[in-house]
């Protein structure tokens, strides 16, 4: 009857990896900064379960009294997006990032997409979506065109008005551009990027759809699946698994999302759920919008309680990240930080858990926690971790 439950949120890294340079990421530091630019941190639940014991964030109070477990994890795989980070949690590392395209996609490329979707292409330019869309939706809704673009992660983007093109027609030339992006063009996802609205207030709507490179070897998800215990997803995770493994709830929002969370923790009776809140990336880092990041964060740590008041005495509950995005820095990309790591659930001992080596480390605790042999790339820490 035992349960395991990740959260990520997504984005809230907590200070450069000992790579970052050759990342160009030297100086990021997700929370470090966010509380300098805040004048400090009011995240007092966090605090309590030992944000605060990390490392020094301005505004938050080491707790001799933490209810839960600390520590950082550093990223062991290559590359920085969503991919890498959610698939090394699972046990899987990357030797070499995804390909990325800074002046756009090859012209055979885009060509070989218009030809097999019937549809021309325009933009294929590097940009912010919300950017890219406000300048090219007027010529989409005039042509019927495809809206295609990119930005500084591995991704292929289509965006489309949904009064023009249906959103079955842009799923499936979605899945025609997954087929086709092999190597060296095999960008980690396709996304699908559906607008509505009018000059001047175009708007992204709410069914996004990512197509993922599927995993290149056994993960945490599959071990589970093979074990015959339940999982279950809140958000884009099943999407970045390429829907192996795992069934997701897709969420609009991180309210939505915390939602979904309480819901699973209510009715489920035992098994993994993989969470993802994915606001504090999409919507202000990449944004480099300081108060939504740092609102964001006032928000969770307020549901935190009602998250944890639905713990039962078989859970652990691990919060975390996948990469960082630092909304204070010139970039807005991801940038290669440590994540922080957060453990709670009644049998958890409150101590300080280090820094560990990958994000496997992660992976290979649920698997010991379910009583699985996989521990795919990382150690488990389980036996520091509880009574």
């Amino acid at each position: 009857m035992r349960r395991a439950i990740i959260i990520i949120l997504d984005g809230v890294g907590i200070g450069e990896a000992p790579d970052a340079a050759r990342y160009g990421d030297s100086g990021s530091d997700t929370l470090g900064n966010l509380a300098r630019a805040c004048g400090g941190l009011a995240l007092p639940r966090l605090e309590r379960f030992g944000l605060g014991n990390i490392r020094p964030l301005e505004g938050m109070r080491r707790r001799g009294d933490a209810v839960g477990a600390w520590g950082t994890m550093r990223p062991a795989s290559a590359g920085k997006d969503s991919i890498a980070g959610h698939w090394e949690i699972a046990g899987v590392h990357l030797d070499s990032a995804f390909p990325t395209f800074p002046r756009g996609f090859p012209r055979e490329v885009i060509e070989k997409f218009s030809r097999e979707t019937g549809r021309a292409v325009i933009a294929n330019v590097v940009g912010s979506g919300t950017d890219v869309i406000a300048r090219y939706a007027a010529e989409q809704r005039a042509t019927g065109s495809w809206i295609v673009y990119t930005s500084a992660d591995s991704v292929f983007q289509i965006a489309a008005d949904e009064q023009v093109i249906p959103l079955d027609e842009l799923y499936r030339a979605c899945g025609i551009a997954r087929k086709m992006l092999v190597p060296p063009h095999d960008v980690s996802r396709v996304i699908a990027r559906p607008f509505e609205g009018a000059p001047g207030g175009y708007r992204r709507t709410a069914n996004r759809r990512d197509y993922s490179i599927e995993p290149p070897s056994e993960t945490l998800l599959d071990a589970l699946s093979k074990a015959g215990i339940p999982r279950a997803g809140v958000g884009k995770v099943d999407d970045l698994f390429a829907g192996r493994s795992l069934t997701s709830r897709h969420t609009a929002s991180n309210a939505e999302g915390i939602s979904g969370i309480k819901g699973w923790l209510s009715t489920a009776e035992s098994g993994f759920l993989f969470a993802n809140l994915v606001d504090f990336d999409q919507l202000y880092g990449h944004r480099n919008d300081v108060a939504g990041f740092y609102g964001a964060l006032r928000e969770f740590d307020a549901a935190l309680p009602s998250i944890t008041s639905r713990l039962k005495e078989d859970d652990l509950l691990f919060i975390t990240a996948d990469h960082g995005n630092d909304p204070t820095t010139p970039s807005t990309d991801h940038a290669r930080e440590l994540v922080p790591l957060l453990v709670g659930g009644m049998h958890v001992v409150p101590r300080d858990l280090g820094e560990r080596d990958t994000f496997s480390d992660l992976g290979a605790t649920v698997a010991e926690w379910f009583g699985l042999s996989f521990r795919g790339r990382g150690q488990s820490f389980l036996s520091e971790l509880v009574v």
